[in-house]
């Protein structure tokens, strides 16, 4: 009877150990936010922050960086918000990143779908002649940027829908790959609602001395500060030497 108990034990074994988490996560876990601060235009050497956000309190975080398949940084955390530290960041650490979390039930594999993709961009130190630029559009003291435009012209076009479209805001342009090199920022265009009053028109922006704007980048003498117009005009005349 010995040698039948004992085998039997062993047959059981497996089934109690079998890993039963999910091999994806479930659907119901949204994406989760990743946000940079003091913001995500800097000048090399600042000390960056990256905040990933998880819709509920998760157990781990990771940092991805565009291009790897391995996680840059990791932080187990039973919280919702986890921080990654890049200190005295390189021109080298501009670049796409993401952040993923995971759940205790999910195994050590397992990640939440990826946040969007939040650009870090470290400035260089000349801008220069570039036939292909990118351009960057932000709104307000949100540091964020809001949209993102590549072009071969000297100009972009942002589009905005109509019922979110009033508030003030802000462009630059800078060079198509790492290490990123940006213009001076344009001045503000305050875009009013139809009916609220005068036409579009550059404006200073309100002063809120609680909210953190981002880092002005350094000024290239070789290169002009872009100028945001109203959609209602058209865009200026290329220019065969740029």
């Amino acid at each position: 009877m010995a040698p039948v108990l004992i085998l039997q034990l062993l047959t059981l074994w497996p089934l109690c150990h079998t890993d039963s988490t999910p091999s994806v996560p479930p659907a119901s876990y949204p994406k989760p936010w990743l946000g940079a601060w003091p913001a995500t235009v800097v000048t090399p050497g600042v000390n960056v922050t990256l905040r990933c956000r998880a819709p509920q309190p998760a157990w781990r975080f990771a940092l991805f960086k565009s291009g790897e398949t391995d996680p840059l940084l990791l932080r187990e955390v039973s919280s919702e918000l986890a921080e990654f530290f890049l200190e005295e960041v390189t021109p080298a650490q501009g670049g796409s990143y993401h952040c993923c979390y995971g759940k205790p039930d999910w195994g050590p594999s397992v990640w939440s779908q990826p946040s969007d993709a939040l650009e870090l961009l470290v400035t260089g130190e000349v801008l220069g002649s570039q036939r292909r630029r990118g351009f960057v559009l932000y709104r307000g003291d949100v540091a964020a940027p809001l949209q993102y435009r590549d072009s071969a012209q000297p100009w972009a076009d942002f589009p905005l829908p109509g019922a979110r479209a009033p508030g003030t805001y802000s462009c630059y342009y800078h060079t198509p790959s790492a290490p990123y090199v940006l213009s001076p920022r344009s001045p503000v265009l305050t875009v009013r609602a139809q009916g609220e009053g005068p036409a579009s028109r550059p404006s200073p922006p309100p002063s809120d001395p609680g909210v953190q704007t981002p880092l002005p980048p350094p000024s290239d003498p070789g290169a002009q500060a872009p100028v945001l117009l109203p959609q209602t005009q058209d865009p200026p005349p290329s220019d065969p030497g740029v």
